[in-house]
């Protein structure tokens, strides 16, 4: 008899059951009692009405799917205004909407860089960065997280070549935002593009949420490039690319994640730009998303558990173990509580969290109730 040609996933299965590292999917009801601190919806607006409104009206209009690449069919007004208002908002000239976040980040790096250009990628940087990187042909360097003088190093020992610098604004497993003006300043020096993933930061940093590039002086500055995603702060899916209209007019001939791929649904499009109407509208809302990661790291300090400060609104809590993690974030769901758990290989440092996202729709009453579960149930108590 012929050897199954998928016997060796039993052993790798088998491999990921020892070592406490298996992935199950665990669908949600549409209405739930537990209280949500993992999802990334910052803003609370995934189920607000005007959201959920601007999804339906869309759909209505324009029909469920994109029904082909931007290129083709997939390219409707909505979209258009979509991108006009993302770019506005947030200070660049031009923007491109895409499918998804993963997809921008793919398109900004492979496009921008290439066989013979050098890209250096922090080594904290989500994992739609690292494969942007390997899928670019560029060589790259993986300098150290956080680390201005090494990304100086890495342009110096390429003098002359092509270059981009591309990182995380705020990095999803500690929160800690990416020190920008040291990354622009190293760029300048040596004539390289910066292109910055926003995803955590729309929405909380900036004024009124325009995002970590506002906050940092560096929206629309030149040779800075931003990707975005619309499915946190935004509440809704999708992703974008802001820049330079010529870099958004390069991508649209040249980024594969876009050429390729259909256009982002119609509801999606319109659930984004109404949640960014809302944000225009209550700009307290970046505010209050930020007091509320504050107050969470504070209350879990003083309570003697290890917390990551926040720059933003992911809050991580130190787990003595990969078991312990899970341990701990079951026993926060068995009272009530949604908690992210994040252990080794997901986190670089080794070291296992739980996570938590601070939402700007959170009452006081539920911050209180989370901080007491989590408190309670925290490994050793």
């Amino acid at each position: 008899m012929p050897q199954d040609p998928f016997d060796w996933i039993d052993d790798e299965s088998r491999r990921r059951e020892h070592a406490g590292l298996v992935r199950r999917l665990r669908p949600r009801a549409a209405d739930s009692d537990l209280l949500d601190l993992a999802s990334n919806d910052y803003l609370g607006l995934t189920r607000h009405p005007e959201v959920t409104e601007g999804a339906v009206r869309a759909a209505r209009r324009w029909g469920a799917g994109a029904t082909g690449s931007r290129l083709v069919t997939g390219s409707t007004e909505l979209h258009a205004e979509l991108e006009g208002e993302l770019a506005d908002f947030c200070g660049f000239e031009a923007a491109l909407v895409l499918s998804s976040g993963y997809a921008a980040n793919l398109a900004a790096v492979t496009a921008l860089s290439g066989r013979d250009a050098l890209v250096v990628s922090d080594a904290g940087n989500h994992a739609s960065i690292v494969d942007g990187c390997r899928l670019s042909r560029a060589e790259t360097a993986v300098v150290p997280h956080a680390d201005v003088e090494a990304v100086r190093k890495a342009f110096d020992a390429h003098p002359g070549r092509r270059s981009l610098a591309v990182t995380d604004s705020v990095f999803s497993v500690d929160g800690d935002a990416a020190p920008l003006p040291g990354l622009a300043d190293a760029c300048r020096e040596h004539g390289a593009a910066l292109v910055v993933d926003d995803a955590h930061g729309l929405g909380v940093l900036g004024a009124g949420g325009r995002g970590a590039l506002d906050a940092a002086g560096l929206a629309g500055a030149a040779g800075t490039v931003a990707t975005l995603t619309l499915s946190k702060s935004l509440g809704s899916q999708g992703g974008a690319v802001l820049g330079p209209a010529r870099v958004i007019d390069h991508l649209v001939n040249t980024a594969r994640t876009f050429i390729f791929d259909t256009g982002l649904a119609p509801a999606a499009a319109g659930a984004a730009l109404a949640s960014l109407r809302v944000l225009r509208r209550e700009p307290r809302l970046a505010d209050r998303a930020r007091e509320v990661a504050a107050t969470l790291h504070r209350r879990l300090t003083d309570a003697g558990l290890t917390a990551a400060p926040p720059d933003a609104a992911v809050v991580s809590v130190q787990a003595p173990s990969p078991e312990a993690a899970l341990s701990w974030a079951a026993d926060c769901r068995a009272a009530g509580l949604v908690v992210g758990c994040f252990r080794p290989p997901s986190v670089p440092d080794g070291i296992s969290r739980i996570r938590l996202t601070a939402r700007a729709d959170l009452a006081e009453r539920q911050i209180d109730a989370a901080l007491s579960t989590i408190i309670g149930t925290a490994p050793g108590r």
